[in-house]
């Protein structure tokens, strides 16, 4: 057996049952703090990507009225929020390998994006897969596993669990270079250009 078809059976196995997050919000009621909900999130696996989790935590699409209860009960026209919003993703992302895989069909993946991660995933650009900029700061954390940054000019920076990244609007993607999955924690907040 080879080495590729080692690691997408890997990857296979890995992506059978997906990655779980507790998500407790609270919420205020006649001045008093209360618990508004607790519950598990299931992370949403591609089909066309192995190994590819992405869960939306929370979003607001623009500043919150702390005045009216929050709620998240139905999934966003775009994950990116506006000006004054923010949004909270866990994402998974495989092994760059599974993308140079024959088998990978690049338009099925971008077509799969479109709809679940709308707002985001048409900034991505055709003639460099993966780079992308969006009106938007970011504090982006490397929460498992070891991922690279390109910049623009292909500067990259390797980064490790527990480094932070803090995106200002720029154009990127996230390379990973590994042979495992890496887990990373997306804190978008909507900006003005």
């Amino acid at each position: 057996m080879n080495g590729t078809v080692s690691k997408n059976t890997e990857l296979s196995k890995r992506s059978k049952k997906a990655s779980t997050y507790r998500r407790v919000v609270t919420g205020n009621v006649n001045g008093r703090s209360v618990l508004q909900g607790d519950e598990q999130i299931e992370a949403y696996q591609f089909k066309t990507v192995p190994g590819y989790e992405h869960t939306l935590i929370w979003v607001n699409p623009a500043t919150p009225d702390l005045s009216k209860e929050q709620r998240f009960d139905r999934y966003p026209d775009s994950v990116v929020p506006g000006p004054g919003g923010t949004s909270l993703h866990f994402v998974i992302f495989p092994p760059d390998s599974v993308f140079a895989d024959p088998s990978f069909d690049a338009e099925a993946a971008q077509e799969e994006a479109l709809v679940r991660l709308p707002g985001l995933a048409d900034h991505f650009e055709k003639e460099d897969p993966g780079m992308h900029r969006t009106n938007t700061v970011d504090y982006s954390v490397v929460y498992d596993g070891e991922i690279w940054l390109e910049l623009d000019d292909s500067e990259t920076l390797h980064l490790k669990r527990g480094d932070v990244v803090v995106q200002n609007g720029t154009r990127h993607a996230w390379r990973n270079r590994s042979t495992k999955p890496v887990t990373m924690l997306f804190f978008l907040n909507g900006a003005r250009t």
